[in-house]
């Protein structure tokens, strides 16, 4: 999962930071308050919480220290406008694992949700790999051998989760979730839609690997046997 939770109010902000995250390929859903937040989180995995202190309906350090004494273990980078030592300490004992002031640099904020993507075990690297199969997030491409093909934002989401569950079978709700997020409205067969566009991608980098369909269950993807290697005059 390489989608993120913005929790702020402040419109424009949220929608600079969501456009930082973007360009690097991390997309995000954003919460304009902690009751939003709250039902986000109970509906979708996220790989990086960004949460703002100062929220219409509460203190963004009350709403983290509530997740996680519910066991809620994602990384979380806390946005503020408050400088004091005493701020910052609060921060991270109520479970925040890093802490940026306002104003800041969206390079800098994008770099630390980086890091904080590393954590889990999950994810040690940003470019993920499966058998002959390479997507890097930031170039936004698919890669086997030599050959590379460009990745449209929801595919390049949905490549990601199925590469990172390394074959094994990711429901059709992971998948659109990690597509299109929570607020985004889409056709019912989006999905089926953009796993033909994947597969017609796939065969255009002569990948190996199969992405299947577990009729009633998800897609994954399956290496397929006897392969030949790829070559660049394939295209």
């Amino acid at each position: 999962m390489s989608r993120v939770a913005i929790v702020e109010d402040h419109e424009r902000l949220a929608d600079l930071v969501g456009q930082a995250l973007a360009r690097v390929g991390i997309e995000a859903d954003l919460f304009r308050n902690i009751s939003e937040a709250a039902y986000g989180v109970r509906q979708a995995d996220y790989a990086v919480l960004i949460v703002d202190r100062g929220l219409p309906d509460g203190d963004g350090l009350t709403f983290l220290r509530t997740l996680r004494e519910a066991g809620q273990t994602t990384p979380c980078l806390m946005l503020t406008a408050r400088d004091a030592l005493h701020d910052r300490v609060d921060g991270l004992e109520s479970g925040a694992d890093d802490y940026v002031t306002k104003p800041f640099a969206m390079s800098e904020l994008v770099a630390r949700v980086r890091t904080l993507m590393r954590r889990p075990a999950a994810l040690t690297t940003l470019v993920a790999s499966f058998a002959d199969l390479t997507v890097d997030p930031r170039q936004r491409e698919m890669r086997c051998g030599a050959l590379s093909v460009l990745l449209a934002p929801a595919e390049l989401q949905i490549m990601l989760c199925l590469v990172e569950a390394a074959g094994r079978t990711v429901r059709h709700s992971a998948l659109e979730h990690a597509a299109w997020g929570l607020g985004e409205a889409v056709t019912p067969n989006a999905l089926e839609v953009t796993v033909h566009r994947l597969r017609k991608k796939l065969a255009a980098i002569n990948a190996g690997t199969r992405l299947t369909n577990l009729r009633g269950a998800g897609f994954a993807l399956e290496e397929a046997a006897g392969r030949r290697p790829s070559r660049p005059e394939d295209i």
